[in-house]
């Protein structure tokens, strides 16, 4: 009599994810969005009285392999994580965290300071600070009498 055993029948179907996940790692394109359904950095911009706070959770990266660029009003947040060395490819059983080069674009209000912006990147979490341009009063014009013409 043939005994059914689930947890090998499993295990073949964790191993055919494991070896799409290899390939499509080999693709320069990039495949993670289908399965996570979210952008990466995971980030969160909180509006102060005098600046924008965006931070962004970027575990694993170190500062030196990030890079945070503006043009206009976009900001741009780029960065590599390596994996690790330690740990041989055949070793892994489930592999859900992202490796390699990463891109975030985010677009920022008009009202901001980009020459002031500051960044600091402590235990995986990147801050950026965005500061607001000071509130401009509406100025009265006189108007003069352009005499008799």
């Amino acid at each position: 009599m043939a005994v059914f055993r689930w947890g090998s029948a499993w295990n073949s179907i964790h191993d055919l994810e494991r070896e799409m996940d290899r390939l499509l790692q080999s693709v320069n394109l990039s495949f993670h969005s289908l399965r996570v359904n979210r952008p990466y950095p995971a980030i969160n911009i909180y509006e102060r009285p005098d600046e924008f706070l965006l931070t962004a959770e970027i575990p694993g990266t170190k500062s030196t392999d990030l890079d945070v660029s503006i043009s206009g009003n976009m900001l741009t947040i780029r960065g590599i994580r390596q994996p690790d060395q330690n740990i041989p490819e055949e070793r892994y059983r489930r592999r859900e965290r992202r490796f390699g080069k990463w891109e975030r674009t985010i677009s920022l209000p008009d009202n901001v300071e980009d020459e002031r912006m500051s960044a600091t990147f402590l235990a995986g979490v990147l801050q950026l600070h965005i500061p607001k341009t000071p509130k401009q009063t509406p100025r009265q014009i006189p108007v003069s009498d352009g005499g008799s013409a």
